[in-house]
């Protein structure tokens, strides 16, 4: 990555050539010769550029995960792809079930929120004592949990440090800004996501994500209806689609991260299309979004490519420490993509 290289620009030939795939699924079938589908290769060659032996890997369907040019100092982005031999439906049926479908060493654990949103949703969420202990000196401006003003003016004024229950009192007061950033969400959408004060400079998760969204020709110009429904939910609907809230423990960094996700499924004769938006998150991360598409591919069998495009902006890469911080998450993210490929294959073609 060179940071001469804006957001815009990089995402811009990104999101392009993976728009790409959406509109040509309908080409005609290739040659016998050529081993990957027109729409694939061609992003392929244009934005990802694998070396030889990558692109033997993924025609032998082996995963392959590289990370995308973009912006050092807050955005890693990651492509993905494996060819999985299952039916598409397979996985738009596993992924519904997401409690059972995303769980493992990098997801300890994972619940589907109700609709409504309840607090029952919210009975398996723990913090660890070190945690517990760090939020003792939280403040606006210095807390080691991403939280707005009043839960940190809370946290000072309703919890008796002091008391033997300061533990659970903390992790019930963590269940309710649980419940209630999913309730905001869902009556008002982005604008009712809480304004992280966890540092000197507020971090508004809806303007990262709605910059984020408005960076990709894919949904604005290929796919304006998502484009519309990703910044616009509630207020927007979006044909053929169905979506859910959930939550989960995340095994990344130093410290294991509660993350809230709206994921959404769009199917059409051509392809499906899987966006998972992180709506919360108590550390590091600031916005997050995944693009998935499944393409299926008659000319090699009854499988399809499964196709992946994760950006997310994160804390603490800037600055002379920001260098080994962003290395290594950079490095988390794509040895993270590269396990999701493996076990998605894995679990659809054990059926």
């Amino acid at each position: 990555m060179r940071g001469s290289r804006t957001v815009a620009g990089t995402l811009t030939r990104t999101i392009v050539s993976f728009a790409v795939l959406v509109v040509v699924c309908h080409e005609p079938a290739r040659t016998a010769d050529a081993v990957l589908p027109p729409a694939l290769d061609r992003y392929l060659n244009m934005v990802v550029r694998p070396t030889v032996s990558e692109r033997r890997r993924l025609e032998a369907g082996e995963p392959v995960a590289k990370l995308l040019e973009g912006d050092t100092h807050s955005q890693v982005s990651v492509f993905g792809a494996i060819w999985i031999d299952a039916p598409i439906a397979r996985y738009v049926e596993a992924i519904r079930n997401i409690e059972t479908f995303e769980q493992g060493k990098s997801f300890p654990m994972t619940r589907r929120i109700s609709s409504p949103p309840r607090p029952e949703d919210f009975t398996d969420l723990r913090l660890t004592d070190e945690v517990v202990a760090d939020l003792i000196a939280c403040r606006v401006g210095a807390c080691p949990l991403k939280l707005d003003a009043p839960t940190i003016d809370a946290l000072q004024t309703r919890i008796d440090w002091r008391s033997p229950q300061r533990h659970a009192a903390v992790e019930a007061m963590m269940r309710r800004v649980a419940l209630t950033t999913t309730q905001a969400y869902l009556a008002g959408g982005n604008g009712r996501l809480p304004v992280y004060q966890d540092k000197p400079m507020p971090v508004s998760p809806a303007d990262e994500f709605r910059t984020m969204v408005n960076d990709m020709p894919m949904l604005t110009a290929y796919m304006p209806s998502v484009h519309r429904y990703l910044l616009d939910y509630p207020n927007a609907v979006l044909p053929g689609a169905t979506s859910f809230l959930y939550w989960q423990e995340v095994e990344f960094g130093l410290r294991p991260t509660l993350r809230i996700s709206h994921l959404t499924i769009r199917e059409s004769p051509e392809n499906v299309v899987v966006a998972s938006k992180m709506i919360y998150a108590n550390h590091y991360f600031r916005s997050a979004l995944e693009l998935r598409l499944l393409i299926p591919d008659p000319a090699r069998g009854t499988g399809f490519w499964f196709v992946s495009v994760v950006s997310s902006r994160t804390d603490g890469m800037t600055g002379f420490t920001g260098i080994f911080v962003r290395r290594k998450v950079r490095s988390e993210a794509r040895d993270g993509t590269t396990t999701v490929l493996i076990n998605t294959k894995k679990k659809l073609e054990k059926g």
